[in-house]
């Protein structure tokens, strides 16, 4: 392995072959963010290029060594730390950070996978105009990890996942050839889409570098507000009403469970809380092509019908930028809020928005009746049917033991009770290793034997990301 390494500095540079020893810690890189694995590498590889990816990728492909790659390490499925053999190479994108230009005519942003994902909101918005894929962790995620993962967020309601955000790509095979397909056309049918295959499936079919995305012109206005509800059947009611009075102006659409904003209360009590507690709080988000009077009175009417219609209880307006933030800022610190209280069983299920109310309820029952105790965390994009479907230990309880004890039989009561809705236990967050037996055990024969050949077709030895989703 010592040949591997010297042709891996020599490639990308010394001081970006990082190995662990005395004095050098990589946690950093060896851990997730949920601190649920702590994988070993054979050593830290951090290109600075393109040409660098692919030369590493060819020197690992040589030796039979597999890469695992790895933006901004803010999965939440286990897909981008190495497992716990020590021989792996994990790929930090992170010094793969340019915006490479944006093409204002065509609405289109090129940059590089480890561009954070604020970096290129703030790029975007430079030009005066919007990136809008949003997520909480955009701060510290990466581009290129967010289309690994086909990432979603706050705004998939009006611009869907980051597939539908993508023009192109430009890929390292598992082979360390660059596929070259950056393009900006909004229509290009020359044969199987490529850039679909890569998107979405985490790093195991080849390396993302770069991407050229959508954007779009920037919104004269935003609007933020809070609604009380007291049943989630009467947040599906106002989204419907959401949706036929402000169209394509909604453009967030978040709801909150009572104890998951009780979480955030005991964690994070500097924060403001507008609204009293309430069953269900929705965060509302209007987006106005005209100006700040005309979002607020088509706000302000849609609020107020609702009100009287008695699908609301009680609402509240931002009445500036500050506000709107600090509102966002509630929904946003809520998985901070879960990890402060300690280790939980997190789930991202999609359904349909007209059975999300019943599949809680009975699904709630079922966990309640099985867990004596047991917390449920309930958040999510309600707008898309995408929800957060947490479960906490009961009170005073051993977090670790509780995990380590239940987590397989809460998963099965979860994702069994999706089957009678045509739901998915996977809606944003990946497959990763912690899905990957689900995915075995739930996803169609057909389906699991053309992903494997796809996989075989396109890394027939095995070096990119092994024993992630298959």
């Amino acid at each position: 392995m010592n040949t591997l390494l010297d042709t891996l500095r020599r490639s990308v540079g010394e001081n970006h072959v990082l190995v662990e020893g005395p004095g050098r810690e990589l946690d950093a890189y060896l851990q997730d963010w949920r601190r649920r694995w702590r994988g070993r590498a054979l050593a830290v590889v951090r290109p600075g290029s393109t040409a660098e990816v692919a030369a590493v990728v060819r020197a690992c492909a040589k030796a039979g060594v597999s890469i695992v790659p790895q933006g901004g390490n803010t999965g939440l499925v286990g897909g981008g730390v190495p497992d716990a053999s020590g021989t792996q190479v994990l790929l930090s994108l992170q010094r793969l950070h340019r915006v490479r230009g944006i093409d204002a005519a065509n609405l289109a942003i090129t940059a590089e996978a480890g561009c954070v994902l604020q970096a290129v909101q703030e790029a975007a918005a430079g030009a005066g105009l919007l990136f809008p894929l949003s997520l909480a962790a955009e701060g510290s995620c990466t581009l290129g990890g967010n289309l690994a993962t086909n990432a979603g967020g706050t705004q998939v309601l009006r611009w869907g996942n980051s597939r539908e955000l993508c023009l192109g790509l430009e890929v390292v095979t598992a082979q360390g050839e660059v596929w070259e397909g950056l393009t900006g056309l909004r229509k290009d049918n020359t044969g199987y889409d490529l850039r679909d295959l890569f998107v979405g499936s985490e790093g195991t079919l080849g390396i993302i570098t770069a991407a050229t995305m959508k954007l779009a012109p920037m919104p004269a206005a935003t609007m933020t507000a809070l609604a009380a509800c007291e049943s989630l059947a009467g947040c599906v009611e106002l989204l419907n009403l959401a949706r036929a009075r402000l169209g394509s102006g909604l453009t967030g659409f978040e709801v909150m469970g009572r104890f998951a904003l009780d979480l955030v209360a005991r964690h994070f009590p500097q924060l403001p809380r507008p609204l009293p507690s309430a069953p269900w709080t929705v965060l509302l988000e209007h987006s106005d092509t005209e100006s700040e009077q005309s979002a607020r009175g088509r706000f302000e009417t849609l609020l107020g019908a609702a009100l009287e219609a008695g699908t609301v209880k009680d609402a509240v307006v931002a009445e500036s930028l500050a506000q709107s933030q600090a509102l966002w800022h509630l929904r946003e610190s809520i998985p901070l809020a879960q990890s402060e209280e300690g280790l939980n069983i997190k789930h991202d299920i999609s359904l349909p928005v007209s059975a999300i109310p019943e599949y809680v309820a009975r699904t709630d029952a079922l966990l309640t009746q099985r867990f004596p105790g047991a917390r449920l965390v309930n958040f999510g994009h309600l707008g898309d049917g995408n929800l957060h479907y947490n479960l906490q230990c009961p009170e005073g309880g051993d977090a670790k033991r509780f995990l380590a004890e239940h987590e397989h039989e809460v998963n099965r009561i979860v994702f069994d009770a999706l089957v009678p809705f045509g739901g998915s236990f996977s809606a944003e967050h990946g497959i990763g290793a912690l899905k990957r037996d689900e995915l075995a055990a739930r996803k169609s024969p057909v389906a699991l034997a053309l992903m494997r050949k796809v996989k075989a077709a396109f890394d027939p030895k095995g070096v990119l990301n092994p024993g992630r989703v298959l």
